[in-house]
């Protein structure tokens, strides 16, 4: 299989699909692989590197694109990507198509065959390409809102660890799957007062178990969510629905309370986001302001540290992009339920059951159609 890797374009995305390592090993599995032009270079992968494990450097997207069987990436198509794609080619990314009918209307136009790493599951239900960059999302999130938090960004002025005879910060965070759970562990080391919320009773009885008096775990009904959203300094959004557009959890109401400089930083924001004044901003400019609250709502959160990003993510995709290659992608999604269920659009239908509700769209299993 011929696979193409392509510069990201996305504003301060400097991930690439598959790194050095990754492509030395499709290309020992007999593959040949074809990378633009300082794809890897936002990461310290140059060309040079990509040459001595047996890439070939091509020039320009449009070639990668026309050329390649299978393309891998890292985010999901932009607009002028979207139409170099063709029929029958694999696309293997983030998509996060729920929130996006755009991109969902031009994938389903192209008649590719998209394959969303945040929908791929594993034997345990859990979401295992989506889980290194949540990491890396969930640690981030508290480094960004604590420097949010600083009064020259717009923020209240608080220091989470605060000083002797001073208290600490206050955070909320909404999620104890992987990013609250991350979250948890960097605002703990930092020395703030840390609460954590979810539904899953199972998960709050091992954190307490774990931490004990370390953090505080709460139920997340909306009392005990409002609660604790008006008396944090930062709130950190992590809740997510597979493959569907994120609730939203915390209100205009909510932030109305909530003391001025406060900080929000929405993890969620691929899938919509989870707060009700929630929309994506890029890296370029990460915040604006609502009722007085600081928003953090980067889309890409990982690209702010890409090259440990990249080689994360391509630690986890790497067998599912050596399988779609050596057993072409009808046999390794029909011999793997877990990489069938990362695929979204086929060959012109939806096939992911959640994107097609949201999105008001016709959903067609993807067995009907390979």
């Amino acid at each position: 299989m011929l696979i193409g890797v392509p510069k990201e374009i996305k504003i301060r995305e400097y991930r690439v699909g598959l790194v050095p390592s990754s492509v030395r090993e499709l290309i020992d599995n007999g593959h040949k692989v074809i990378v633009e032009h300082d794809a890897g270079a936002g990461i310290g992968c140059t060309d040079e590197h990509y040459k001595a494990v047996g890439a070939t450097i091509i020039p320009t997207a449009a070639e990668i694109f026309a050329k390649a069987d299978m393309i891998v990436k890292v985010k999901e198509p932009q607009p002028v990507e979207c139409k170099m794609l063709r029929e029958g080619q694999i696309l293997f990314t983030y998509l996060h198509l729920a929130p996006d009918p755009e991109q969902t209307k031009a994938l389903v136009d192209s008649k590719c065959i998209a394959i969303a790493y945040e929908t791929v599951t594993d034997k345990n239900g859990k979401l295992p390409l989506l889980s290194p960059m949540s990491e890396v999302a969930g640690r981030l999130s508290i480094q960004m809102g604590a420097h949010c938090l600083e009064k020259r960004q717009g923020g209240a002025g608080v220091l989470l660890g605060g000083v002797p005879g001073v208290g600490r910060g206050k955070v909320a965070i909404l999620g104890a799957g992987v990013v609250g759970t991350n979250a948890m562990l960097m605002a703990m080391g930092m020395g703030a007062d840390v609460t954590i919320l979810d539904k899953y009773i199972p998960r709050l009885q091992e954190l307490d178990t774990i931490f004990g008096s370390k953090i505080k775990t709460m139920y997340a009904n909306n009392d005990n969510i409002e609660k604790c959203v008006i008396d944090a300094d930062l709130v950190v959004g992590g809740v997510l629905l597979p493959g569907a557009a994120a609730p939203k959890v915390v209100t205009r109401a909510m932030l109305k309370k909530m003391r001025p400089g406060s900080v929000l930083v929405d993890v969620s924001i691929d899938q919509g986001g989870c707060f009700e004044t929630s929309r994506p901003t890029s890296h370029d400019n990460p915040t604006y302001v609502e009722e007085g609250i600081v928003h953090y709502c980067v889309t890409n959160m990982p690209g702010a540290v890409p090259r440990t990003s990249a080689f994360a993510l391509n630690n986890a995709t790497l067998p599912f992009s050596v399988a779609l290659a050596n057993k072409g992608y009808k046999k390794a999604l029909l011999e793997d339920p877990h990489l069938l269920n990362g695929l979204n659009v086929c060959h012109g239908h939806v096939t992911c059951e959640p994107v097609a509700k949201d999105l008001g769209l016709t959903y067609k299993p993807a067995k009907e159609i390979l």
